[in-house]
Parts: structure tokens; sequence; C-alpha cells
């Protein structure tokens, strides 16, 4: 197959380039700059049409990845370079997709589990989940993470494709053991002994193992009856304390400071991110892939702990 990922460059864009090039299949990643990998890159800035434009005519599979990372303070010009990174570079995608000769098969297009509801009573799934936006007293930086959500499934589903089935990847955090993941940042805090409770830990951690995830992709690639929303997301959902007390153990430490919100809050401004990204229960679950016959092979947090860290330590 050719597959071209637009947005290729982190960590998500690598994990899948480096399993399909293993594989033997033709990659080409759009970035916004090249960089020395085993597979083909090519340069495009997101927005506008291009020569990168031909390499969508032909492909198999397009997976659309592109948009600024969140971890970032909400100022009103973050919000908007966030927005606009992501909401541009799908319309580009689909005007592409629109007016190839040859149109794929299939666009694979990112979207985030944070479209869900903020809640801790029940999972939400592709069938009975409730999006987000009019939680009371939700704080106005949750509402812009799911009316950024909407507007980035919007975009993908601006331009009709008649011969392109759109999937709108609803991902969870995932977890592998590459430099600069959330994984790692999580590691990070358990090694220094930090990381005990945030805040008051009752709030759900919706997660899928790196090697589920690659897993997922190939199996809604090879599913032409899957099309819409999938979420992306271990069956397993559990409260961040209880995540944390999982990784301490699979790490082999005891010490975990915890860290109140306000503490959070006063660490988050520290770090020029928001505290939304540790205290918001994503509750998701992956109705569509379970019903689908998707077998996870790593559906519960503890083993996937283990199996994380002892790849780390690997690594390193």
């Amino acid at each position: 197959m050719k597959i071209v990922i637009p947005g290729g460059s982190g960590q998500i864009g690598t994990l899948l380039a480096r399993t399909f090039h293993r594989d033997g299949h033709e990659v080409v990643e759009l970035g916004r700059r090249p960089r020395q990998v085993p597979w083909r890159t090519m340069t495009w800035d997101a927005v506008h049409d291009g020569p990168w434009c031909h390499e969508v005519d032909a492909a198999d599979v397009v997976i659309g990845l592109a948009g600024r990372s969140v971890d970032c303070r909400y100022t009103a010009a973050n919000r908007r370079a966030i927005l606009d990174s992501r909401v541009q570079s799908t319309l580009a995608v689909g005007r592409a997709i629109a007016a190839a000769p040859r149109p794929p098969r299939v666009w694979l297009q990112a979207s985030t589990a944070t479209i869900y509801a903020h809640r801790q009573d029940a999972a939400n799934d592709e069938a009975t989940g409730r999006l987000g936006g009019d939680e009371a007293g939700a704080p106005d930086t949750w509402r812009f993470s799911i009316e950024l959500a909407k507007a980035w499934e919007a975009a993908a589903c601006a331009v009709p494709l008649p011969h392109t089935r759109i999937v709108l990847l609803r991902s969870a955090m995932t977890m592998s053991p590459d430099r600069g993941g959330i994984f790692d940042v999580l590691l990070r805090l358990v090694r220094f002994g930090l990381g005990g409770t945030p805040g008051d830990g009752r709030q759900f951690v919706s997660w899928i193992h790196d090697g589920d995830f690659v897993r997922a992709v190939q199996w809604l690639i090879a599913h032409e009856d899957l099309a819409g929303a999938v979420n992306l997301a271990a069956p397993e959902p559990l409260p961040f304390a209880e995540l944390l007390r999982a990784l301490r153990r699979a790490w082999g430490t005891r010490i975990g400071l915890p860290a109140s919100r306000w503490l959070l809050e006063v660490g988050a401004f520290l770090l020029r991110t928001e505290t939304e990204l540790v205290l918001k229960s994503r509750r998701v679950v992956p109705g569509r892939l379970l019903l689908s016959g998707f077998h996870f092979d790593q559906p519960a947090w503890p083993a996937a702990a283990q199996e994380l860290c002892r790849r780390w330590r690997e690594r390193r």
C-alpha cells in the first residue's frame, strides 16, 4: 500500500510510519520541514495546495495527524493557532482528496477522546457517549478543547468525498516508551517520587497501548464497514490515582507525592500548560472496535504498565 501521513513527524506519526515502513509499505510523510527518516518525506505548509497534493492521488490510505500541540497555555493567540492548525490542514487534505483523479479508499483523520463530556458516572462509547461543552461548572479552557475537537471533525466532513471512506480517530492517550510522549512524562514523575494522586484522583484516564493503537489503525484500514467516529482507547479506563499507583508498582517504587488542585494550577502556570490535561475526567471505551471483533493485546493498565516500563528500560 501507499500511505500518506500529513503531519506525520510527531510521536504518533513516527510510530505508524515506522511500522508501515517495516512491513514493506510505501510511506510518504508530509511535514513542515524535512527530516532524516527511512521513509520518504515531503514538505507542505498544511494550508495551501501544492506539489504534495500529487502524493494523495493514487494513494491507498491517508492518515491525517497535523495540528499544533495543545501542551501550552490557552491564551487567545494559542487558541487561534491550535484551532487553525487543525482545521486548515484538515480542509487542505480534504480538498486534495476531492481533486484527486484516483482518490484514496480511506482517510483516517485524527480527532480526540477529549470531545466527550467530563464524567465519572458512566463510560462514553460512540453510540451513547455524551459530547462535552455544556457541563455545569466546566472551566472555559475545557470548553475550548471540546469546541476544537468538534471543529476538527467538522472540517474532515466539509467536502463530499463519495469515493473515500472517512474514519474519525477519537484517540485516547497513546502510551509508548518513546521519548517525549505522555508515558515518558508520567514515568519521569514516578521516577522522581512525584507520581502521587493529582487532585482528588477520581478523574478517569482513557489510554491505549502503542501496539494496540497501531493494530487498531491497521484494523480500520482493512475493515471497510467502519466509518465515522471510532474511539481508540483501551476497554478499561481507570481513575488517575489507580493509574499512577499501578505505574509506581510496575516501576518498583512506593513513593509518590500527591499534588493538590491548587498546586497543579501553580505547576501548570510555571510549565506553561493547562491543568485540563490532568484534571478532566476522560472515561472513554472502544465500543465500535469491540463490536467489530477487534482484540486488545493490552486491555488492562497494570500489565500494560509493566510491559512499557520494561521496554523503556531496554531502550535506555
